[in-house]
């Protein structure tokens, strides 16, 4: 797939909604309200992205970091409270993690096709290209996202006030 499709689905569009949009009006009592049934709360999901794409990034930069052990390892304790400057802090992290993978899928071809090395020995299946890696990214925050907007919609509040699909 293109470039462009990268960035748009980054950002969201059509289907993929757009992450940011999905948390920038929340206050930090809906981000950390449990819901029941929901293993995760809206402020632990963006902890989450915030996770996985601070640590792709460093090694797409060639930072070794230890690879967690469990996926428990990548989301914040349970209960998970913020109040409204750390939720502000998580938002801004988001959507600047965001920037950063937007900015690198605008890469020249040879860059997108360089090889990434594994985040650990003998993990194959996390080595690939640069563009591999911005794809995951992808998948992983369009997934969340997902919860995001299910967790939102048993709280009453979506869709947001900058809009999107609510059928």
């Amino acid at each position: 797939m293109s470039q462009s499709v990268q960035l748009e689905l980054l950002h969201g569009r059509g289907a993929h909604t757009d992450p940011s949009a999905c948390i920038v009006d929340l206050s930090a009592d809906q981000a950390a309200k449990s819901i029941a049934g929901f293993p995760h709360t809206i402020a632990q999901l963006v902890f989450h992205m915030n996770y996985w794409m601070d640590y792709e990034l460093r090694r797409i930069r060639g930072q070794r970091r230890p690879y967690p052990q469990h996926s428990a390892e990548s989301f914040p304790p349970s209960p998970f409270a913020v109040d409204e400057e750390e939720w502000s802090r998580l938002k801004e992290k988001f959507a600047a993690l965001l920037s950063n993978f937007a900015e690198l899928s605008k890469s020249p071809p040879e860059e997108l096709n360089r090889q990434i090395e594994s985040a650990h020995p003998g993990d194959t299946k996390l080595a690939g290209t640069l563009e591999a890696v911005i794809w995951q990214m992808v998948a992983h925050n369009s997934y969340h996202t997902g919860q995001v907007v299910v967790i939102r919609r048993a709280q009453g509040a979506w869709p947001p006030p900058t809009g999107s699909d609510a059928w």
